[in-house]
């Protein structure tokens, strides 16, 4: 018997719903229906607190090839947590860009912060300011992100922190701005590392 029937056979033997027994153990409805219908297993302490909950013990719960599926689950889970959070805070590190002195500010000029750029049109800087602020405002979502059990945000906020760094790389780059375009793209290049990294 496979373990989303034995949880199955469990949770009705004691008369619960499946929404009972996700507080009992302090998980979302959502954990347990997905763990009994055979589309995800729980995480080690949940299986301890399933097994304490039941009376059982967790090798009657499930079999060796399912832990280490379920291992294997749980390290994916970290890595794209961990992979979240550090691309989200290489985002967020660009906010540095707004403050420290790397625009050029016309031929011969010194480098100057953002705030202090004169050597461009409005337009241009306020390019600048908002993409600067998108890509921070981004990693900082993809760090909240990170915290939460959703993978799937994770991915879409992973992607779109690569996305914006090409921007952000392209555009100041293309504006004759090569050291905040040079930082963008050295944040583009570590976040593909450790893409390539987590494959």
């Amino acid at each position: 018997m496979e373990f989303n029937e034995k949880l199955q056979q469990l949770r009705k033997s004691r008369g619960l719903t499946q929404e009972e027994l996700a507080e009992a153990l302090f998980v979302s409805r959502t954990a347990v229906s997905k763990w009994e219908s055979g589309r995800g297993y729980p995480n080690i302490d949940s299986l301890k607190e399933l097994s304490r909950f039941f009376s059982v013990k967790i090798d009657d719960l499930i079999c060796s090839e399912e832990i280490i599926s379920a291992a294997e689950n749980e390290k994916k889970e970290f890595i794209g947590k961990y992979l979240s959070f550090l691309c989200g805070a290489l985002d967020a590190f660009l906010s540095v860009l707004l403050f420290i002195p790397v625009f050029g500010n016309g031929a011969g000029a010194s480098a100057v912060s953002l705030f202090d750029l004169t050597g461009v049109s409005p337009w241009i800087k306020a390019v600048f300011a908002f993409l600067l602020c998108l890509t921070v405002l981004q990693g900082i979502c993809a760090i909240i992100i990170s915290r939460l059990d959703k993978p799937a945000w994770s991915r879409y906020g992973i992607t779109a922190g690569m996305i914006l760094s090409i921007i952000a790389s392209a555009v100041f780059l293309l504006a004759r701005q090569p050291y905040p375009g040079l930082i963008c793209f050295a944040a583009l290049v570590i976040k593909g590392f450790l893409l390539l990294k987590a494959k």
